[in-house]
């Protein structure tokens, strides 16, 4: 239950950035149809720093500064239109342990601009922005020209 309203936010969020409804064929799941490689095992994706108290997988996630490490895990159920290896479980990792995960949308080097409007972080680097009305935290990481999001309800 909690990933299908993951999804549905993730859902919510991307079409703010104008990428089309699940009904549709979303851009990125159109780029890995059209071979895009995106990585299909673990990946260190990089350190973020979260300043905020926010929810990973619907459970607390303190603020701090966490290594987060995309897993091979795709997320389930499907979201219509979507593409398996387009959304995956990334981890939050803190001390060696596993503090938190989330669901992350991979968008491919070919697909960014049909998914946001704003220039994405330098290749190898993170944004970490609290999103319009002050309810969701976008983590959003550039590694090698491939964009991954991840999108952590603010907590209380």
């Amino acid at each position: 239950m909690k990933q299908l309203v993951v999804v549905a936010v993730v859902a919510g969020v991307l079409s703010a950035f104008g990428v089309p409804p699940f009904g549709t064929m979303a851009p990125a799941a159109a780029a890995a149809q059209a071979g895009t490689q995106v990585p299909t095992g673990e990946l260190a994706l990089g350190s973020v720093r979260i300043g905020r108290k926010v929810l990973a997988d619907g459970k607390p996630l303190a603020p701090g500064t966490y290594r987060v490490r995309l897993t091979a895990q795709e997320a389930q159920p499907d979201a219509a239109g979507a593409s398996d290896e387009l959304e995956r479980w990334a981890e939050f990792i803190q001390g060696g342990q596993v503090k938190g995960r989330e669901v992350v949308s991979i968008v491919p080097k070919d697909a960014v601009k049909a998914v946001a409007n704003e220039a994405p972080p330098e290749p190898g680097t993170a944004r970490v922005q609290v999103l319009k009305g002050n309810e969701y935290l976008r983590i959003w990481i550039n590694r090698g020209g491939v964009q991954y999001l991840i999108h952590l309800p603010l907590a209380g």
